[in-house]
């Protein structure tokens, strides 16, 4: 197995300890502002324990609220809070094998219909089943090449 499968592998694996995690919709609120409410601390209590001003933390709130909070914010507070930022993305075909897998296949079968095209307008079209046989084989050589091309 190669340097890149291997990594693909192991990256795939952290990732799917994740999958559940994009079911959990984020409080409308945002979640500094609803554990902090739920855990019943004030704006300057949690500006105390941040290091921050009442007014930083309120804008703060806001921020993530608004989507422009930025990750080391969101660490800080995760500190103060006692807890931990947990960050990651998930694939959303449910694995990189098979986002992968979708962006060969979409690939090969582009890579063979220009092929094929060309040999019809020269009288040496190929079968169906030659042209299933031939975007199966492109997909195995992408999957084991990982060409730039592929993200293009």
């Amino acid at each position: 197995m190669n340097k890149r499968k291997i990594q693909l592998s192991q990256l795939d694996s952290r990732m799917k300890r994740l999958s559940h995690a994009n079911e959990l919709p984020t409080p409308p609120t945002g979640w500094i502002r609803a554990i902090r409410l739920a855990l019943g601390i004030s704006l300057k209590q949690l500006a105390n324990k941040s290091g921050k001003t009442k007014q930083s933390v309120q804008e703060m709130e806001m921020r993530e609220k608004e989507g422009s909070i930025t990750l080391r914010s969101l660490r800080e507070t995760a500190k103060a809070l006692d807890m931990e930022l947990v960050y990651g993305f998930v694939p959303k075909d449910g694995s990189l094998e098979n986002y992968i897998d979708k962006k060969a296949r979409s690939l090969a079968k582009k890579i063979v219909s220009r092929t094929s095209n060309s040999m019809k307008l020269e009288n040496q079209e190929n079968t169906n089943q030659r042209l299933r046989k031939a975007v199966e084989e492109r997909i195995a050589d992408i999957k084991n090449e990982l060409p730039k091309a592929l993200w293009d």
